[in-house]
């Protein structure tokens, strides 16, 4: 379904090669589904690569941007929304998506999770551990884990989140 929100989340700095190659195909996978990819919208990062992937696969990308300008927006970036909210924006991000895929990233990336999970979202960790902080989430199947892009989108479409 064309208007099923996908919220991929990352860091933006300090960003392994490998972390740049998941994003970038996760982009990819989430567009060939017709899904819409919804993420921080910078140039930089996880936010950066799955945007690409997305595009280069011919799909739909929404950026919650921090600033005040359009001009802060990735080039792959098709839908730019203006927050002048900082990381307040993360809540933005959190409660636009259906379902959120991270990927490792610092205390911005740890903060749209536990937003996600308070706000009863989806999260699918993608080669990211953040530890026992989230384990009763776990628990109640809030949280999980995916070994590959591919993955996340089965357990996507397997039922984590409503794609009907």
């Amino acid at each position: 379904m064309s208007s099923y929100i996908v919220g991929v989340i990352g860091g933006g700095e300090d960003v392994l090669q490998e972390n740049y190659e998941l994003a970038y195909r996760l982009g990819g996978l989430i567009a060939k589904e017709g899904w819409v990819l919804l993420n921080g919208g910078r140039p930089a990062g996880i936010m950066e690569s799955s945007a690409r992937g997305a595009k280069e696969s011919g799909g739909l990308t929404v950026g919650v941007l921090p600033g005040r300008s359009s001009s802060e927006a990735s080039a792959y970036i098709d839908i730019a929304i203006i927050t002048g909210m900082g990381s307040a924006r993360n809540n933005i991000n959190v409660l636009s998506s259906d379902v959120i895929i991270a990927l490792p990233g610092k205390a911005g990336t740890i903060s749209e999770i536990a937003l996600a999970l308070k706000n009863g979202k989806k999260v699918l960790l993608l080669n990211f551990d953040p530890g026992s902080i989230f384990a009763e989430y776990r628990d109640t199947g809030l949280l999980q884990s995916a070994g590959s892009p591919e993955e996340a989108i089965s357990i996507i479409k397997a039922g984590m989140g409503s794609c009907d």
